[in-house]
């Protein structure tokens, strides 16, 4: 399985918890806005700008809390893009503010682990044909 992150053999929790463990190369960040996120939305969701321009030339990995966080972003995105069937639908839904969450995107809940956690549930919402 290769996933937004440009990352193979993933295939479970487990690996994903191991991959943040060993830390990101920022090049899963080049993967990540190759697969549709935006340079603002990678600085706001996880790595300041210098931080990750530092990174780069410094040719270190991301922190592991950086990790996680592109792991997050890399696993909703992925799972938005499944459910609604093409990456065009998914971002502008992950994009358009949404009631539930005060008038904030799913891509600006992003920013923390239990607003994650609700753009996830809604996410398995529309897949089971309980919310639109």
């Amino acid at each position: 399985m290769r996933t937004k992150l440009g990352v193979s053999d993933l295939h479970s929790d487990r690996d994903l918890a191991s991959l943040v463990q060993r830390r990101l190369s920022p090049k899963a960040i080049a993967s990540l806005i190759r697969g549709g996120l935006s340079n603002a939305e990678v600085y706001y969701l996880i790595v300041p700008r210098r931080t990750l321009a530092h990174r780069i030339a410094k040719r270190q990995s991301l922190s592991k809390e950086e990790s996680d966080k592109a792991v997050r972003v890399a696993r909703i995105t992925a799972a938005a893009e499944q459910v609604f069937g093409e990456p065009e639908r998914a971002w502008r839904w992950l994009r358009k503010p949404k009631r539930q969450f005060d008038s904030r995107s799913p891509i600006e809940m992003l920013a923390t682990e239990a607003g994650a956690r609700l753009v996830e549930e809604l996410i398995i919402q529309i897949d089971d044909g309980l919310a639109a």
